[in-house]
């Protein structure tokens, strides 16, 4: 199914890439990639030989009825990995562990240390959780991954995107191994994590905002509720001028 999946994405939107001969043809890998879109999951996926996982929330493979039986079976194919968010730590534990899976199976592990989409197309502070401690703990090269124009062809809250061609640039492995074992210096940690949202930056064109993209969006959701509670309280009072009330 990932390869039907895949040839159709390349056929319908052409996709061009950069840095094809930086993905191992053997052997576990992470690609740490900017976050644009919906659709980054599946784009990146299209242009390699090799699977690559990503993890996705649990939600999506248990919905339940005829829609929600072929959601899962779409992420399944695409090479999705459910995370139960339950727990004390919910997902971020549950993501980490998965993907130290899936490195120790040899395989390539996806990963958006963003967090979560981008509120506006600007690449944001990477969280010193997953990613860092999954590269600490295996060893395991970090490849940083650009993802350009998708966020164009799929924003958020649209269901039928727009053909047009978006592009993918990979970097070259970065190599980590001097500090394998210390997953839980969080120095470490950060220094690692900026170093990778460095790489992807120089690779994406990005600007860059340090800090995390869930604040960004916080901002930005107060900022219209504002904008929405000015905008009424300017009509009541055009509708009621001398400030009387019914």
């Amino acid at each position: 199914m990932k390869f039907s999946i895949g040839g159709s994405l390349k056929l319908a939107f052409r996709p061009w890439v950069e840095g094809l001969e930086n993905i191992p043809a053997e052997g576990p890998a992470i690609l740490a990639s900017n976050h644009l879109s919906f659709s980054d999951s599946f784009f990146l996926p299209a242009v390699l030989d090799r699977k690559v996982t990503f993890i996705a929330k649990a939600e999506y493979f248990t919905s339940p009825g005829v829609k929600g039986r072929l959601t899962a079976a779409f992420f399944k194919g695409v090479g999705q990995l459910p995370v139960d968010r339950s727990g004390a730590r919910g997902a971020g534990e549950a993501a980490i562990k998965s993907g130290i899976d899936v490195i120790e199976r040899g395989e390539l592990f996806g990963i958006y240390p963003e967090g979560t989409r981008s509120p506006d197309g600007r690449l944001y502070r990477g969280k010193p959780g997953g990613l860092a401690r999954v590269a600490l703990a295996t060893g395991a090269p970090v490849i940083p991954v650009a993802m350009i124009d998708t966020e164009k062809i799929q924003p958020p809250g649209k269901v039928v995107p727009k053909l047009m061609r978006p592009g993918i640039r990979i970097g070259k492995p970065l190599d980590f191994s001097r500090y394998h074992g210390m997953d839980n210096d969080r120095f470490i940690l950060r220094s690692v994590t900026d170093e990778v949202m460095y790489e992807i930056m120089k690779l994406s064109g990005q600007e860059y905002v340090d800090i995390y993209a869930t604040a960004a969006k916080r901002q930005i959701a107060d900022a219209e509720k504002a904008e929405k509670a000015a905008k009424a309280e300017k009509t009541d009072k055009a509708e009621k001028p001398d400030g009387t009330s019914e």
